[in-house]
This record gives C-alpha cells, structure tokens and sequence, in this order.
C-alpha cells in the first residue's frame, strides 16, 4: 500500500480536525501543534478566505510544506450575516456554551431564523500556489439546543438537508451534508486535477 500524502492542518481546533481526517480520508492529515509549533495565529481578515488565507500561509511558511486552512462560521440572516468570521469568538472568550447562550439572547423573539454555517477552504504551498474551495449548508437556529453532538453551534443549527438538529445527528450524518464536507470536496477535486 503506497504511503499517504501528508497535509498539515492549520488549526489546533480538534473538532475540525477530526473532520478534515474522516473526510480527507486519503490523506495523512495532522494538526500543526503536532509539528512542535506552539502559536496562536491572529485571525485580522474581514472575510473567511482571508483568515484562511493567513493561517495557511503562515505554517505553510514555518514548515515549508503544503498546508491547509479553514475557516468557517455561523452567518444568521437576522443579525446580518451575523456571527459571521467572529463565530468562534462570538461572546469574546471562545466558550462554545457562550457563544450558543449570546446568539440565543440575540435572537429573542426573532422569527425569522434562517442561517448558514459557511466554509472557506485555502491551500497553500511554499512555492506561493494558492487553490480555494467554499462550501455552505442551509438551516435555521432553534430556539433551544438539541443534542450533544459535534461542536460550536451544532445543537442550535437545524439542518435543512438532514431535517434535525447537527447536534442529533451522527458524525456519518453531519459529514454528509456539511459546509467544511462540501467545501473539501471541491477542493479534493481541484487538488485531484493537479497529481
């Protein structure tokens, strides 16, 4: 059996991780703490692309090999756009319980729930070739958390494609219809076209 391909992660978040390894199968994925970098990469874009962008390059760069990145977040048509690139630092200390319990309060009384988690894939090489994928999945937020399942907003989001919460679903589920699923597909595609 021929060896993996190695990709490098740039997130230290273990619930992206877990996903980029089930999804991206074929590869030997691994997160970039595990190369012995212990940094916090700022996140300054103002879009998904742009941190993405940033966090790839930048271990692609300490490495010097292929890395990849995502970013991804909530966007919640009421709050426009809303959490949006602050998704994960949405109540401003990165607690998940926080951050569900501040988008809850935020939508008090709002009807219209419909939202978007959104995924903006970028890899990046040492030579400076930088390939894009963008994936999303539609829902809407419920007014209480259902489930225990995946991370993040997952309880809160209803899963259009699914018909439940992501915070029901099964791992197998949510990896199916996912926006990082759907966003590492197309990059798989773009990354096939290239070998």
């Amino acid at each position: 059996m021929q060896n993996k391909k190695k990709l490098v992660v740039a997130s230290a978040n273990a619930g992206k991780l877990k996903e980029i390894k089930t999804i991206l199968s074929e590869f030997d994925v691994s997160g970039y703490k595990e190369h012995g970098i212990d940094i916090e990469i700022e996140e300054t874009g103002t879009t998904f692309y742009e941190n993405a962008l940033i966090k790839a390059k930048t271990i692609s760069e300490i490495l010097g090999v292929p890395a990849l990145a995502d970013d991804s977040g909530l966007q919640v048509d009421a709050l426009d756009g809303a959490p949006g690139v602050y998704s994960a630092r949405y109540a401003g200390d990165g607690d998940d319980e926080h951050n569900n319990q501040l988008l809850l309060k935020n939508l008090k009384d709002v009807k219209d729930r419909s939202a978007r988690f959104v995924c903006a894939l970028v890899y990046y090489t040492p030579e400076g070739e930088i390939i894009s994928a963008y994936g999303e999945t539609e829902g809407k937020i419920l007014y209480e958390k259902q489930g225990e399942n995946g991370f993040g907003y997952d309880p809160l989001f209803f899963s259009n494609d699914l018909n439940k919460s992501m915070g029901v679903a099964t791992a197998e589920e949510k990896n199916s219809v996912s926006h990082r699923f759907r966003a590492l597909n197309e990059l798989r595609k773009k990354l096939n076209l290239k070998k």
